[in-house]
């Protein structure tokens, strides 16, 4: 299943064989509703949603009617367990903790008996089913597999399945793909039908469509409510990182580092944590029902990711109370696991403040949108070499853009600059993180 910024693997809690797909794929559907039917033993279809903690939803059985006179009554069967009581009627259940909604659902028609066929028609259809070719056993593989196959226009039924009763995995699947090429103008044979490789097919008029969905979609809706709902107000700052990027190179021979990859926006986000602490009000957020400005005590350390599938921001929990070395695993790990896909819906919730690290696509600054729910986001722009001014005199140093957008209704001017300049004098002298800190 795909939420809004991730995807999540569920187990189906049946087992049975996919009646029909009550929604599309792609489809953005309400919390609770069904989206297969799945065909259990004995015949029941049963509704499935979006959720591996909930069970089978099997309509309830119609009023006995009074049979006509003379008519056997029959016996019903006891071997299969009523699947009709945990539920009553006109409701079906939603995800673990959202309680329970009242709506109609998509239930399968009950089958009536059919008169016995007569013996003519019954061999010419039994001669019908040895003739009729088996049909092929299906692949055994999770829905995120399933889409990860056909991103990456492999052939779902030549994969040969490492994992449990010979299900496939991602691993298999990559390994598939590294021995492939993929090419724009590409096509392959999957499950029968003819699709298109990794990249979209232009059109005849000479552009594409891509399906704004997923990640994508859910992204484009927060930054477009967050730009027009806060008032940004950006502020810059070109430091000499000289120090600093020194600092770095002599950490990295440490051997509390080891199989880590240091970087400076290691020191950048300590450098903000501190002035986070030195300055309180940055690390909150605003309250519009309430009429409050909510003040974090703690910092949830958001770091904007380019993944695949769009623009991530997971947060390292209580980033503040981390030691040097463990940030710096925290935000490898932090890193590899969004860019992998696998970052969770607890990874990218809770948030307090944020960076983003331009500096690596070879920019210089920009003014960043706020996360929804931040007061302040900072960007760390390229490190180049630059002509600078030290001691009087000119000299060659390694210099960087900081760019800190903030929220103006909880940040003004005073303290954006105060925090922006705090986080700058740290980067210029490594040494100050330890005097302030």
């Amino acid at each position: 299943m795909r939420t809004g910024r991730t995807e999540v693997e569920l187990p189906s809690p049946w087992d049975g064989t996919v009646a029909r797909l009550l929604a599309s794929e792609g489809q953005t559907v309400e919390v609770g509703t069904p989206i297969i039917a799945v065909e259990v033993a004995g015949g029941s279809a049963v509704a499935s949603k979006a959720d591996s903690a909930e069970r089978s939803v099997v309509p309830a059985p119609a009023p006995a009617s009074q049979p006509p006179a003379g008519a056997s009554q029959a016996q019903p069967d006891r071997s299969q367990p009523d699947q009709s009581q945990p539920y009553q009627a006109g409701r079906q259940p939603v995800l673990v903790g959202y309680g329970v909604k009242a709506s109609a659902t998509t239930r399968r028609v009950r089958k009536t008996a059919r008169p016995p066929a007569a013996p003519a028609a019954a061999a010419e259809a039994a001669d019908a089913a040895q003739a009729a070719p088996a049909p092929a056993a299906r692949a055994l593989a999770k829905p995120p597999v399933r889409r990860l196959v056909k991103d990456l226009g492999i052939n779902l039924a030549r994969l040969a399945g490492t994992g449990p009763d010979g299900t496939i995995t991602r691993d298999d699947v990559h390994r598939a793909a590294s021995g492939t090429t993929a090419r724009s103008d590409q096509e392959v044979e999957q499950n029968g039908a003819r699709t298109a490789s990794l990249a979209a097919r232009p059109s005849p008029a000479g552009e594409e469509r891509i399906p704004i969905r997923g990640v994508r979609k859910h992204m484009a809706a927060a930054m477009v409510s967050r730009a027009f709902t806060a008032p940004h107000v950006t502020e810059f700052l070109q430091v000499d990182v000289t120090e600093t990027m020194a600092a770095v190179r002599r950490v990295r021979d440490l051997p509390e580092y080891a199989g880590v990859r240091v970087s400076p926006l290691l020191f950048v986000a300590r450098a903000l944590l501190i002035a986070v602490r030195r300055h309180p009000l940055a690390n909150s957020s605003w309250d519009g029902d309430a009429q409050e400005i909510v003040v974090k005590h703690h910092v949830n350390l958001g770091v904007a990711v380019a993944a695949d599938r769009g623009l991530l921001v997971p947060n390292i929990k209580n980033a503040g109370e981390l030691s040097l070395p463990e940030l710096a695993r925290s935000l490898q790990d932090l890193a590899e696991t969004a860019r992998a896909g696998k970052a969770t819906p607890a990874d990218l919730a809770g948030g307090t403040i944020t960076i983003t690290n331009v500096g690596v696509f070879g920019v210089d600054g920009g003014t960043p949108i706020l996360t929804p729910g931040e007061a302040a986001i900072l960007a760390f722009g390229q490190v180049r070499d630059a002509p600078w001014v030290v001691g009087g005199q000119l000299a060659v140093r390694s210099v960087c853009t900081l760019s800190l957008s903030f929220d103006h209704r909880v940040i003004d001017g005073e303290l954006g600059s105060a925090v922006l300049r705090d986080v700058g004098s740290m980067l210029e002298d490594p040494v100050r993180m330890l005097a302030w800190n």
